[in-house]
């Protein structure tokens, strides 16, 4: 675990420091409480933070109302607070602060480990249900909304100067591929094609239904393209497992960031993109640029 140690003492942070990277923990110190919460709040790496009371300038029960504000539903910490005047701070001021424990100062090495790994218990629990609300059950890639929220963080990316293209993938004529195998068979087909687009490496989620979407920061629209008919191909040739003369494909559209898009708009391009595929017999790729109409890849 990522741990943040906040102690004025640098005797103190020595001690424990010990303490925990001899328990297998890797940390980051600070003496300064004020640089520590501006730590925590740049690195998402960090899980827990162990602070006393007694820093500065911002108090040890100040620090801990800040951090807990940093904490939410999508990032866990657990925070513990360790003093050597427990007896002048009631416990319950220490946890209505935000604090998850308690302990002495300096702890001893027993106390210290047996409070992580409780700490490392709920953190787990609080992560597994993370995963579990962004991801879509059928196909364990992200959901939609688990997918949104990567693309606005890619899009940071995008405006600070570097690629990035996004891919919307449909299954041609799901329907009939329904209507004629049953809908357990179509379920079969879509995690198919979950599992195609898992071994890409980039981000990939499902929309919804049979429709899918892959980010790939780092990727022009050529770079792009070269995934795109690799997914295209594997799609059309590539058997259901279990249904060896079960076979489909897939149209693909491609859109890449430019000046000013919203996540939004970036979708919104490969969409189209992805209808002029369909629209050109199906089993193709399509590009649409920021200021031009669709056009025909593969």
């Amino acid at each position: 675990m990522h741990v943040a140690l906040i102690d004025p003492s640098r005797v103190v942070l020595k001690i424990v420091t010990g303490m925990l990277e001899a328990g297998g923990h890797t940390v980051v110190a600070f003496s300064d409480s004020a640089a520590a919460l501006a730590h925590v709040e740049a690195d998402p790496s960090i899980a827990c933070i162990l602070t006393s009371l007694e820093v500065e300038p911002l108090s040890g029960l100040e620090l801990c109302w800040l951090l807990r504000a940093l904490a939410d539903e999508r990032r866990p910490l657990t925070i513990l607070v360790m003093s050597s005047a427990r007896d002048e701070r009631p416990l319950g001021e220490v946890l209505d602060s935000g604090a998850d424990d308690f302990l002495s100062k300096p702890p001893s090495p027993k106390e210290l480990h047996g409070r992580l790994r409780a700490a490392e218990r709920v953190l787990g629990l609080q992560r597994a249900l993370i995963r579990q609300a962004d991801t879509d059950h059928l196909t364990q890639l992200l959901n939609r909304g688990a997918l949104m929220r990567h693309a606005d963080r890619a899009l940071a990316g995008a405006s600070a100067g570097n690629p990035l293209a996004m891919l919307q993938v449909d299954i041609d004529h799901f329907k009939s591929i329904n209507d004629r195998f049953g809908h357990d068979i179509g379920d079969q087909v879509i995690r198919r094609v979950a599992q195609i687009l898992r071994e890409t490496g980039a981000t990939a989620g499902r929309l919804g239904g049979e429709e899918f979407a892959v980010l790939m920061p780092g990727h022009g629209i050529a770079g792009a393209a070269v995934v795109a008919h690799r997914i295209r191909s594997q799609c059309a040739t590539g058997p259901v497992p279990g249904l060896p003369d079960l076979r489909f494909t897939a149209s693909i559209g491609l859109s890449e960031w430019a000046p000013g898009d919203s996540v939004d708009s970036l979708l919104k391009r490969a969409d189209v993109a992805l209808y002029a595929a369909k629209r050109g017999g199906r089993d193709r790729v399509a590009v649409t640029g920021a200021d031009s109409e669709p056009e025909m890849i593969g």
